[in-house]
């Protein structure tokens, strides 16, 4: 029988390897950590029901949140961009393009189309920032451009829903002349007394904020969006100063008077549909009112609503 029992609890050898940490889905929530089912999120409108974050919408999907079901109908989607330059930086950007078309099922960063909009005919052109970071070249510009044509020929106001990273450098040049171009197009819509109201995503910088997105007679933005030429890292880079924490935030814009509203995504269609009635000198828009559900399950339905609103406006930073 030993004489010495070690008592010893200290580890022999190597450590034991920690668990890693669970990776966090596309459906969890980054502010709060809140995990969501793909049919919860479309529910949702991709907006946290816990804290209120918005996630990024493809442009499909948000045209399925604002248009009236069975009311869009898509024009110029078969245009696709050349290669004029002949450009290549890590890989042809023919190859770019044809990835990004597999990746987002659309042939460019911009959709356009018509729509109604609580009854009324609009015109929707809606960015993708999954294509190549929504970057402008010359087709977001052309068809946004032939766009703003369709809602002056049938005498429609427009409504952009902007969310890129810029031009796009593997276009030079060309990109930076879309600028000016969709400059001139909402021109036009004001000299024909056509409403344009321009919503603002996260994220919406470089050459598209500096250009369209930035024209609006009315110009809406999600909560927390960043909105600016540059980002705040790129700001600090260059100036060496740190930048305050909410640069280039939506609220931060408000406050400033760079844009007119801040609305949380569940509000946003009936606060467009109202703007768009006004600004066409119509009747207010009114939602019709559903219903009200009988009993437990309608007092729970109505106490979620309202908890839901309460959220969005303790954000509110007017």
């Amino acid at each position: 029988m030993a004489k010495h029992i070690s008592v010893d609890i200290s580890h022999l050898g190597e450590p034991p390897a920690q668990p890693a940490a669970a990776e966090r889905g596309r459906n969890s929530c980054p502010d709060c950590g809140s995990h969501y089912r793909e049919e919860e999120m479309v529910a949702n409108l991709r907006v946290c029901t816990h804290c209120g974050h918005h996630f990024p919408v493809a442009a499909r999907e948000r045209v399925a949140q604002l248009a009236d079901p069975g009311s869009w109908v898509e024009i110029d989607g078969d245009l696709r961009s050349d290669d004029p330059l002949e450009f290549v930086d890590s890989r042809p950007y023919p190859e770019r393009i044809a990835a990004a078309e597999q990746a987002s099922g659309l042939t460019d960063a911009l959709i356009t189309g018509t729509a109604t909009l609580g009854g009324q005919p609009v015109v929707l052109a809606v960015m993708d920032f999954t294509f190549m970071g929504g970057s402008m070249g010359s087709v977001v510009g052309e068809r946004l451009a032939r766009a703003a044509d369709v809602a002056v020929d049938r005498r429609l106001p427009m409504v952009s829903v902007a969310a890129s990273g810029g031009a796009r450098m593997q276009e030079g040049v060309v990109a930076l002349m879309q600028m000016a171009k969709t400059v001139a197009a909402v021109d036009e819509l004001r000299e024909a007394g056509r409403p344009f109201v321009s919503v603002l995503a996260h994220p919406t910088t470089g050459g598209v904020a500096a250009s369209f997105a930035a024209l609006g007679d009315v110009i809406v933005a999600e909560p927390r969006a960043l909105l600016s030429f540059s980002g705040p890292r790129v700001v600090k880079q260059t100036t060496g100063e740190n930048p305050p924490e909410d640069f280039g935030l939506a609220e931060s814009n408000l406050r400033h008077g760079h844009i007119d509203l801040v609305v949380a995504r569940p509000e946003l269609r009936e606060t467009l549909a109202r703007i768009v009635a006004l600004l066409q000198g119509g009747r207010p828009y009114r939602p019709a009112q559903p219903a009200p559900l009988p009993g437990t399950l309608g007092r729970a339905a109505r106490g979620a609503s309202r908890r839901l609103r309460g959220l969005f406006r303790r954000d509110d930073p007017v």
